[in-house]
Parts: structure tokens; C-alpha cells; sequence
């Protein structure tokens, strides 16, 4: 593993998080086995990430790797009930014996991961810009994306090679909608996207969670769907709460409300929309 986030230090994934878990993959202890083997599997936080998912929820803001990121650090913390949970809970045993004994296939699938994450990364990012213009609009703050970009570049933990690419597609559009629409990082998203699809189903069928690799995924695949079925869950809040609707056949955007028993009045809730 060494190796291999060395190895994608090198290219594209070049960042200071791929820089120093190639450091700790390769650090020994003193009897010579891998020092991170021996660290207890139950992750601290300071606060900064919860603060981040409040501010995007405030702001009706989908952080969702983010808030992966903070909810699975939250269920690692739970190593007692993970400990007794998993003698009595089954599943697929997370193996991948079969893809590690041969070695193309291995090859194959550690590009996948590489793609996945490279994936992951970029929809991230475009998280973060999509909250930054919501807090822009809310506080009337003037931001330099690119601008800012370059900062991260410049020295923080979340410093990557690509962060030059956030610049120029500001530069290139500084109204830019999101960064997925960017022509750079549509086309790697599509470059990439086979890999991805593949670990993540992979992970699924072998009982490995990814919650990021997953979040990314399930997201993109929502932001690209010009339909979801939010009609349902809009209909659901409607019957049990007479929170109200609009129709596609009525572009003036009136809010309805259904009688669905056929029974009681036909006084509708006050509705809020993030």
C-alpha cells in the first residue's frame, strides 16, 4: 500500500493527505512491524467538520462525502458495540482473495480504486465551492473561487495538484455552476467513472464499506438526473402533513394540496424549503 499511494503521489492524486499516508504505510515500529497496525481503530474529531455539515444543512447544501466522513468517524468511535455486533451480525466476509491472486486483476483493480478516489475527490471539491456560493449569496460575501483555490494550494491539509485546475476553470468562468460541469473535470469524471462504478459495487457485493467512495457516487448520480423521485416523498409530506405541492403542468410555481383520504378539512401546512 506503501507503494501504491506513493506511486499516486506522483500523478494527478498528488496531495498532502496521499503524501503522508504514504508516509505512515511505510512507518515501522520498533519491533519492525507497521506502526498504523497497532493504532486503535476508533477516530477523535475536533469539530470542524461537524461545524461545516451544520453550516451546509443551515444552507440547504448537500456536503455529503463531509458528512460521511464525520458519521463514519462517529461509527468508529463505537468500537465496543463493533466488537459485539460483529459475532452476531452476518454478511460477506470483506475478502478480495481472488482479485489479489492474480496479478493483473490486481493491477486492474488497484486503477480502479485510484479512479474512485480521484472521482471521489473532484465531487468533494465541487461540494465545498457549491456550499461557498451558497454562503456567498446568504452573506453577501464577494469570493475569488480561484483565488482561493491557490490559497489551499499554497499550505493547508487539503492541498492538491488539481486545485490549479479549480483556478483555471473559475478564471475560465468565473459564474461557473458547479465544478462537475467544468469541460476539465467532466471529461476525468467520465475518464474515471468505469473504475469507480466498479469498486464501489465491488465493495458492496464483498461486505467492504466505502462510505465516500458510495456518498460521491450516489450523488453524482443524483446531480446528473434531470428526474428524481422527490414527487413521491412530495406527495408522502403532502398526505401526512398537508404540506402542499407544485404540479409540472402549472409553471407558476402555486402550491396545492390533495385531500388523499377523502376525509377531515382541506387547511394545508406551512411548508420550508432549504
Amino acid at each position: 500500500m506503501h507503494e501504491v499511494f506513493a506511486e499516486w503521489n506522483k500523478g494527478e492524486l498528488d496531495s498532502y493527505l496521499i503524501e503522508i499516508t504514504r508516509d505512515i504505510l511505510a512507518f515501522k515500529d520498533t519491533d519492525g512491524a507497521p506502526l498504523v497496525d497497532k493504532i486503535l481503530d476508533t477516530a477523535g474529531q475536533k469539530g470542524t467538520g461537524k461545524w461545516t455539515v451544520v453550516n451546509s444543512q443551515d444552507m440547504g447544501i448537500p456536503i455529503t462525502l463531509i458528512a460521511e466522513a464525520v458519521y463514519s468517524r462517529c461509527v468508529s468511535a463505537l468500537k465496543d458495540e463493533r466488537v459485539k455486533a460483529a459475532r452476531k451480525l452476518k454478511g460477506p466476509r470483506p475478502t478480495l482473495t481472488s482479485i489479489a491472486a492474480n496479478a493483473e486483476k490486481k493491477k486492474q483493480f488497484i486503477a480502479d480504486i485510484r479512479d474512485a478516489l480521484y472521482c471521489s475527490k473532484i465531487v468533494s471539491y465541487a461540494q465545498g465551492y457549491m456550499l461557498m456560493r451558497a454562503a456567498a449569496k446568504e452573506y453577501g460575501w464577494n469570493l475569488n473561487y480561484g483565488g482561493i483555490a491557490l490559497m489551499w494550494r499554497g499550505g493547508c491539509i487539503i492541498r492538491s495538484r488539481f486545485l490549479g485546475k479549480i483556478k483555471e476553470a473559475y478564471d475560465n468562468n468565473p459564474k461557473l455552476m458547479n465544478l462537475l460541469v467544468d469541460d476539465y473535470f467532466r471529461g476525468e469524471i467520465k475518464r474515471c467513472q468505469k473504475g469507480w462504478r466498479n469498486i464501489v459495487s465491488t465493495a458492496a457485493k464483498r461486505g467492504i464499506p466505502v462510505p465516500a467512495f458510495s456518498t460521491a457516487l450516489a450523488f453524482f448520480d443524483q446531480y446528473r438526473s434531470a428526474v428524481l423521485p422527490a414527487n413521491l416523498l412530495q406527495a408522502q409530506r403532502d398526505y401526512f402533513g398537508a404540506h402542499t405541492y407544485k404540479r409540472v403542468d402549472d409553471p407558476s410555481g402555486k402550491d396545492y394540496h390533495t385531500n388523499w383520504t377523502g376525509r377531515g378539512g382541506t387547511t394545508s401546512s406551512s411548508t420550508y424549503n432549504a
